[in-house]
């Protein structure tokens, strides 16, 4: 084999294990910098609120659209009532499937199901995305709203009014108009790269909820609202 070759071939190997040892050096200093930043990361401990311009709104005042009115609207532009959970299966061109999101979950619904028409559904994520925001802007850690009823088939109306005597039976939820999000359940979010969040005292929550609800409520034409305090939920119909 030619000399020159073997001694060409010798520095390319050469140059191949410095450029190899070059990036592993590399890489072993920037693992170790990460990992640095991340121990001091999680050693400052829980993220903590720092709550700013927190204020309860005057729920009963504020949210005070009776069932007449909500119902009134859910029958002009909600779906036909159906008569169980099969019957629903047919208006799926007409509805949206809740799913999880970022800002909110859906409860293990016993009496309805999770459906709701396309413009009710872009207000609830509305209501979810304000809802972070606000969170944010107030100081406080990130939690996820829950929403507690959606769509009720007339034999979810009927099981309900066995349970509770005033539950009506003429309700908004049997369009996919109407959905509950409760005020006092919320799901927190656990922890931000391994470090946990502090949690939001409920009270907090619920205030932030009240604020966002209401800059929502003031908008003409978007949604009624009723504060159910008995059900501890904001029962909310969409207008539009």
């Amino acid at each position: 084999m030619d000399k020159k070759y073997l001694q060409l071939a010798f520095r390319i190997v050469l140059a191949s294990l410095a450029l190899l040892l070059f990036f592993s050096v590399r890489s072993c200093v920037k693992h170790r910098k990460l990992r640095k930043e991340q121990e001091a990361w999680l050693a400052l401990g829980p993220i903590p609120n720092r709550p700013v311009r927190i204020y309860d709104v005057k729920f009963a005042r504020e949210f005070n659209d009776m069932n007449e009115i909500q119902l009134q609207v859910a029958q002009a532009i909600g779906v036909p009532p159906v008569a169980d959970r099969d019957a629903a299966e047919s208006l799926k061109n007409r509805l949206v499937k809740l799913e999880d999101t970022d800002s909110y979950v859906v409860d293990s619904l016993t009496h309805s199901i999770p459906y709701l028409i396309p413009s009710a559904k872009e207000l609830l994520d509305l209501i979810g995305r304000n809802f972070l925001d606000s969170l944010s802007s107030k100081g406080l850690n990130p939690n996820k709203l829950v929403v507690t009823s959606v769509l009720r088939t007339e034999a979810d109306v009927t099981r309900l009014r066995r349970r509770n005597l005033n539950a009506s039976e003429n309700s908004t939820h049997r369009y996919g108009t109407t959905f509950d999000i409760s005020y006092w359940s919320y799901v927190k979010v656990p922890e931000l790269r391994g470090r946990p969040y502090e949690d939001v005292p409920p009270e907090y929550l619920r205030a932030t909820l009240s604020q966002v609800l209401r800059d929502i409520h003031n908008i003409p034409g978007m949604c009624y609202i009723k504060y159910e305090k008995k059900q501890s939920c904001f029962h909310i119909t969409v207008r539009r």
